[in-house]
């Protein structure tokens, strides 16, 4: 039993059950066991590999793409570069020196870090070490600078908690989590049904809703719409409501029971994109997308960047830009039977009201601000 799990434990024993999303919460970020605050889950020694890990090409696309979103909101003089979840501070280096092609859009930056781990903020500092940046770091959203902003968050989302509802005979009831007859801890419904849920749906269906999700970016847009700039989220996920749940837990890079080993293991759902969209559109703002990574990634010219890099590499540096275009931007399967993120992976765009259409939404994916 882990530390955060015999703390669990004992506070259910003493006051009763408690929900996924407080238990996710407790997981993540207890201020002494979460798994946030005691390791550094990214990378090959961790516990999972995120898209800037995978190669450079990402951020520089996402670099590109911010500097575009600048020109577009009017090229103010003073511009919030923000990242919500920096992990290792890869995407922002990746970034930052994409921003050196647009001289005055990177004098323009001020960059401002969203991280509760002191772990990662200080990977962050040394990734951006090279960037002679002042960069600010915040422990939440509530604190976000005034000012016109472009937002990042790749792989952020899908870590906030969420809520399990499952249907029964007299209606929905909450998933909760409580002890079974050896003190471990175990899933357990709640015995009164919920009255604000009336969704048709056949016994034992379950339902996975996101509401710290949903609130995050009721609070980006509100922000974006006061303050001017837009927003770009990257995750895996889903486009339309959908029932059955996507917890997971991910321990050494493969799947763990969510409930083994609190605090050691990462826990994640898939992220719900047609809520996001309506929170932010609830907030003024104009929402675009979503699409897959692949495309987003691959209207940006991210194989033509592939083969600029190809030119001044050897044969095993080559081999190694074509895995990694193949698994961030090419749909199927990818080199070495690793999953390609193009399909899976999903690309949101929130602006402020009225501003042209991002970089890699066009055609297809035209504005959904009604």
């Amino acid at each position: 039993m882990t530390p955060l799990e015999a703390e669990i434990a004992k506070m259910i024993a003493e006051d009763g059950p408690i929900s996924l999303e407080r238990y996710m919460t407790f997981a993540a970020l207890h201020q002494r066991h979460g798994y946030y605050r005691t390791r550094l889950p990214i990378g090959a020694r961790g516990d999972f590999v995120t898209a800037p890990e995978i190669h450079q090409m990402f951020g520089e696309m996402v670099g590109l793409w911010a500097a575009e979103m600048w020109r577009l909101i009017g090229a103010p003089g003073h511009l919030n570069l923000i990242e919500l979840g920096p992990g290792r501070g890869t995407l922002m280096s990746d970034v930052l020196r994409a921003a050196r092609i647009v001289p005055e859009f990177r004098r323009a930056l001020n960059v401002h870090l969203i991280e509760a781990s002191e772990l990662l903020i200080e990977e962050q500092r040394r990734a951006l070490e090279e960037h002679e940046v002042d960069a600010t770091w915040h422990q939440d959203i509530e604190s976000l600078p005034f000012g016109p902003a472009i937002v990042l968050a790749n792989e952020f989302f899908d870590a906030l908690p969420v809520r399990h509802y499952i249907k029964g005979r007299e209606g929905w009831h909450e998933r909760l989590i409580g002890l079974d007859a050896e003190g471990r801890l175990s899933f357990g419904l709640a015995p009164g049904a919920e009255t604000m849920l009336n969704a048709e749906a056949q016994e034992g269906t379950i339902l996975e809703i996101g509401l710290a999700a949903q609130r995050v970016m009721s609070r980006l847009a509100d922000h974006i719409v006061q303050n001017s700039g837009a927003a770009l989220i990257i995750d895996y996920g889903y486009v339309a409501k959908r029932a059955g749940e996507t917890l997971q837990g991910v321990r050494g890079h493969d799947y763990a029971d969510p409930l083994a080993a609190p605090g050691e293991v990462d826990l994640s759902a898939h992220v719900d994109f047609a809520a996001l969209a309506k929170a932010a559109r609830a907030s003024g703002a104009d929402v675009f997308g979503p699409i897959t990574q692949g495309l987003f990634l691959s209207r940006l010219g991210i194989a033509q960047r592939a083969e600029v890099l190809k030119r001044k590499a050897d044969s095993a540096q080559a081999a190694s830009i074509d895995a990694a275009l193949a698994r961030l931007a090419l749909p199927g399967p990818s080199a070495g039977a690793q999953a390609s993120m193009a399909d899976l992976f999903k690309v949101l765009s929130v602006t402020s009201p009225g501003v042209a259409t991002p970089p890699g939404f066009e055609s297809h994916a035209a504005r959904s601000g009604s």
